[in-house]
């Protein structure tokens, strides 16, 4: 299996790309991917725990030069030894850190199957069981938490799951920058944070400008699929998804929740709660 394959040339940006923003204050700006973490073995705060280059890089596009309201905070969780070990034995075959400088070859990296992206994925537990139940389709899994990579990679590993890879960091510059036009089959993004506070639903990821972008990586006939808990975030993905001229929606407004898609331990506390599920279900128009 080949590790990390990529064209030579550096990706071109996309017109489609999400416009940069004007900074903020401090306080309300999020800055760097948030992939560093603190180990038993290392216990400075802050300091990377792969300096060597054998796991996920703590920033890997060096994106606190690039001025833009992001959809996520940084992840500083203690990763556990099994983690670690994941990490450090198969990042450098199933992992990719995302540095914006070059395209991604999927038909390399995932041996010809069809690519689905999966953004913010956890701990990983519903990918691996998404993984399991169609191995024919591969899933590129997005996140910046550590924690979550190397459970995802553990998981894949006792599983025997040869269909996921593992992306780090921020999903708008793989989209703009590593993927190609039309190459993906299918794009998943299940409870993204909502960010409640109204100064706040500018960092939500589902926007107009994501989707413009998204949907030229998208082939005819993808299907995206969202879902969340939280009722505003909800009305707003239907309303922003069903103004995407590229999609139809499958469903007349919300879709139930399709088998494929396991009931994960956050949506059952969410349900608990009398929290109410949304699945939307759009497809990728022929032209």
């Amino acid at each position: 299996m080949s590790e990390n394959p990529a064209t030579p040339e550096s990706a071109a940006p996309d017109a489609h790309a999400p416009e940069a923003h004007a900074p903020e204050a401090a306080a309300d700006e999020a800055r760097g991917l948030g992939s560093t973490a603190v180990s038993a073995a290392t216990p400075r705060r802050g300091a990377p725990m792969f300096p060597d280059g054998t796991g996920p890089a703590a920033d890997p596009a060096g994106s606190h030069h690039e001025r833009r309201i992001r959809s996520f905070q940084p992840r500083r969780s203690r990763v556990s030894p099994t983690q670690a070990d994941a990490l450090r034995r198969r990042w450098p075959t199933w992992g990719l850190d995302i540095d914006g400088l070059s395209r991604i070859d999927l038909d390399a990296f995932f041996d010809g199957l069809p690519v689905v992206l999966e953004i913010g994925f956890g701990m990983g537990e519903a990918t691996a069981q998404m993984a399991a139940a169609d191995p024919g389709t591969g899933i590129l899994a997005c996140d910046v938490h550590t924690p979550g990579q190397g459970n995802l990679l553990a998981l894949s590993e006792r599983n025997g799951l040869s269909n996921i890879r593992v992306a780090n960091g921020d999903a708008i510059i793989l989209l703009r920058e590593m993927l190609a036009p039309g190459s993906l089959a299918g794009l998943r993004i299940y409870f993204p944070d909502p960010w409640p506070k109204k100064r706040h639903h500018k960092r939500r990821l589902i926007q107009p400008e994501f989707l413009a972008l998204t949907t030229t990586r998208l082939a005819p006939g993808a299907l995206v699929h969202c879902a969340t808990d939280w009722e505003p975030y909800a009305e707003q993905m239907l309303e922003v998804l069903s103004a995407e001229p590229t999609l139809e929606n499958l469903h007349p407004g919300y879709a139930p929740r399709p088998d494929f898609r396991p009931l994960t331990k956050f949506e059952g506390q969410g349900l608990d709660k009398g929290h109410v599920v949304h699945d939307l279900l759009f497809r990728r128009r022929a032209t």
